[in-house]
């Protein structure tokens, strides 16, 4: 038997009988004729102040992290240097992840490490008189989860991952006290499980092995939100054979969503119904379900959403809300989602490296402004999930000035989401006076393992500005065959993405030309990949569109890396432009047919999205089939159930053509049904009734 952790020891010990219940409150020694104070050897009386040491580690905040490492977290002490050096065990962290503060005040990126407790060491350069440790400070987890957040209504299929051998066949996971379903067990350091409903907040994960003898915690490993973010839904499970287990949620509030319809099959008049229970899961089984099948789910007041020839057991649906106020109690409209109270925020400083004297370089690396209305200021940001998306400019308010001194900087405060993640900021020249107005970087930087909890404010968080923006980037992107309704010119976009957290955008990061394009963008003013950019790489993307306001028809191409300024990068192939023939245009619907064409040429698509909108874009029905099919069939919802489809009269057709890294659409997630998740994408839209 595995010994304990030391969350299962804490665990144990709070579980038994030993400790005690209860506490007595005892009178003074002066009322009591107590005895007179003892004294020890060295002449030290009990009560004297502890002894104030130069060099000491006190704490650590957070005191416990994955074995993976990537932890953020602040050392308190004594007698830190401007060269301090840290361990984590016999594991140095590297020097660009130690930031000292001031000579109490260190932040780390923890290393990875070994289950259980690791001494944390403290150390100025090579001096090993000023060496201190605080036994057993850090406690690597036995395990961490991915995705480690979802909603509240519980379903989430978690990974557990452990270092040690941890998990066999008797292995039961709980969250938060309730039990996950153990889906799946493919080795001893990896399990997955059905998460349960739960509340929102960071919860206590426990597994308990060989046959309940071991009871291992980990604290705070699964957090509950009440969010779009950490939601996976889409196709998973096992070859469609007889059963199908649907759990339909609120994408709006993560809720589970009771007596929802769940139609199997693509013909109202052979179609397997179910209804959701109040957990919102429905089971339906036949000998029927075979190889694949057609699964709509609706309920009223609901968009509804067809996945085409689903060929796995599970399908998870989210199903967004009608803003109608026909659809809120006493005539309300339905709530749109969020968590009033939940919000989190950041606050710290940016700061600039120490310049060859030892004095803090502030805004070193920004030139003065000179003219009327220009003013040094920087900005900080969160990674973006899309590097498609465009640079967006905060407030004025949120600017920070050199008049925000701080400690050893600039002071800045960010709200944002709850959640583990990444931030950069940008330094540079603004002038708000003209219009459109202007902001010019001419430096960043990054910190990353940012973690912070829902109504939690993280503070003391530094962000180093050390990397300029003097480097220059091409990129080479043609385009799709232009037809008649469009395209008619490119954009293309280049952004910085860090490992797998997210992307980091650029004011400069945008380029336009007509069509046909016979020459790369080239973008001037991009960070070179140094300092805490260290590991990052340059991403490219590339949309054909139509009109100025970068209309449809339209193509979009990218997701290209490189760790080289020296090359254009090449962003490929364009997908064509996919149509709708069946419907024609300006033509009735029957509900159930749609042919598909698309202009020759191109790679093929490895997914096709459909949106159906109606009621002037009240109820959307969202239609999704694998690979570029010439035909999809679909149940005619008003037949099975008046209230679950479409509003009759004009309807819009948008079709999307997709390419998804590593696509298999027994694995298909919900995030490959937006662009965010899309490698390459065609759009069109087409007019019809219904």
């Amino acid at each position: 038997m595995r010994p304990l952790g030391l969350f299962g020891l804490v665990a144990a010990l709070h579980a038994g009988a030993c400790l005690p219940t209860r506490t007595e409150r005892t009178r003074p020694f002066e009322e009591e004729g107590g005895p007179e104070p003892i004294d020890v050897e060295g002449g030290v009386v009990p009560g004297d102040a502890p002894e104030v040491r130069p060099h000491a580690v006190i704490g650590i905040d957070p005191p416990h992290g994955p074995f993976s490492g990537g932890t953020l977290a602040n050392l308190r002490g004594n007698g830190f240097g401007s060269d301090a050096r840290v361990w984590f065990g016999d594991a140095e962290v590297e020097r660009a992840q130690v930031i000292v503060r001031d000579p109490q005040r260190i932040q780390v990126t923890a290393p990875p490490g070994t289950p259980g407790p690791a001494d944390v060491t403290v150390q100025n350069g090579d001096d090993e008189s000023t060496r201190a440790v605080l036994d057993g400070g850090f406690t690597y987890d036995d395990f961490y989860l991915e995705p480690a957040t979802g909603p509240t209504a519980g379903g989430t299929i978690v990974t557990i991952r452990s270092k040690e051998p941890l998990f066999d066949d008797t292995t039961a996971i709980e969250v938060d006290l309730s039990p996950c379903e153990v889906v799946e067990r493919p080795s001893a350091n990896e399990l997955s499980c059905r998460t349960p409903p739960g509340t929102p907040g960071a919860k206590r994960v426990r597994a308990t092995v060989d046959d309940g003898d071991e009871v291992v915690d980990v604290l705070d490993a699964f957090t509950y939100v009440v969010s779009e973010d950490g939601f996976r839904g889409g196709l998973s499970g096992n070859t469609l054979d007889g059963t199908l287990s649907v759990l339909v949620l609120d994408e709006a509030t993560g809720n589970a969503i009771p007596d929802a319809t769940v139609i199997a099959g693509a013909d109202a008049a052979t179609a397997l119904i179910a209804k959701t229970d109040g957990f919102g899961t429905a089971l339906v089984t036949s000998s029927a379900l075979e190889s694949a099948v057609t699964v709509t789910v609706g309920k009223n007041c609901f968009q509804p959403i067809t996945f085409v020839d689903v060929p796995v057991d599970r399908v998870t649906v989210y199903l967004s809300p009608v803003m109608s106020p026909l659809c809120g109690a006493d005539g309300d409209p339905p709530g749109g989602g969020g968590n009033p109270g939940k919000g989190s925020s950041v606050t710290g400083e940016i700061v600039w490296p120490l310049d060859e004297e030892l004095r803090e370089a502030g805004w070193a690396n920004v030139p003065t402004p000179r003219r009327e209305g220009e003013v040094r200021a920087a900005y900080v940001f969160r990674l973006s999930p899309r590097a498609t998306d465009d640079f967006s400019l905060p407030s004025a308010v949120n600017a920070i000035t050199p008049t925000n001194t701080g400690e050893l900087g600039y002071t800045f405060y960010f709200s944002t989401t709850p959640g583990n993640f990444t931030l950069y900021a940008l330094a540079g020249i603004e002038d708000r006076s003209t219009s459109p107005y202007v902001f010019t970087p001419y430096a960043m930087g990054l910190t990353r393992g940012v973690a912070v909890g829902a109504s939690e404010t993280l503070r003391d968080v530094l962000l180093v500005i050390d990397v300029p923006l003097d480097h220059a980037l091409s990129i080479d992107a043609s385009g799709p065959t232009s037809t008649p309704r469009g395209p008619d010119r490119i954009q293309a976009k280049l952004a910085v993405q860090v490992g797998n957290e997210g992307y980091a955008l650029l004011p400069n990061g945008k380029l336009s030309s007509l069509l046909p394009k016979s020459t790369p963008f080239s973008f001037v003013g991009i960070p070179p990949l140094v300092g805490t950019l260290t590991g990052a790489r340059y991403v490219a993307t590339a949309s054909a569109v139509t009109g100025d306001i970068g209309g449809m028809p339209r193509s979009h191409v990218g997701l290209f890396a490189t760790v080289s300024d020296s090359e254009p990068i090449g962003v490929g192939e364009f997908l064509e432009i996919p149509r709708v023939d069946t419907p024609v245009s300006s033509t009735s619907w029957n509900g159930t047919l749609l042919r598909l064409g698309r202009e020759p040429g191109g790679p093929p698509a490895d997914l096709t999205v459909v949106d159906v909108a109606s009621g002037g874009d009240l109820v959307t029905w969202r239609i999704v089939a694998p690979g570029g099919p010439d035909e999809i069939r679909v149940p005619d919802l008003s037949a099975i159930e008046g209230e679950l489809g479409l509003v009759r009269g004009p309807i819009t057709i948008q079709i999307s053509a997709a390419m998804v890294d590593s696509f298999s659409y027994g694995a298909l997630r919900n995030r490959a049904l937006e662009p965010r998740g899309w490698r390459a994408f065609a759009q069109d839209v087409f007019f019809a009734s219904y």
